[in-house]
C-alpha cells in the first residue's frame, strides 16, 4: 500500500475511533436521564396511590350534609 493509503485509513479509523467514543458517552448520559425519570415516575405514583387511598378513607362526615345546610337566603 502506498503511504497515502494507509495515512487515509489511520484517519478514518481515527475518526471511527471518536464517534464511538461521542456515541458510547451520548448512551451513558440517556441511560441516567432514563434512571432519574422512572425514580421520579415510581416517587409519583406512590404519592398517587397514598393520597387516593387518603381520599377513599375520607369519612362523608367530613363532608358537609346537605340535608343540615340551611338554603341560600334568595330562596
Amino acid at each position: 500500500m502506498k503511504d497515502e493509503q494507509i495515512t487515509k485509513l489511520e484517519q478514518r479509523i481515527d475518526d471511527l475511533e471518536c464517534q464511538m467514543a461521542f456515541q458510547e458517552q451520548t448512551i451513558s448520559d440517556l441511560n441516567d436521564a432514563l434512571t432519574q425519570q422512572q425514580l421520579l415516575i415510581t416517587k409519583m405514583q406512590d404519592q398517587m396511590k397514598y393520597m387516593v387511598g387518603k381520599i377513599k378513607s375520607m369519612s362523608t362526615s367530613n363532608l358537609a350534609d346537605p340535608s343540615e345546610e340551611t338554603p341560600p337566603p334568595h330562596y
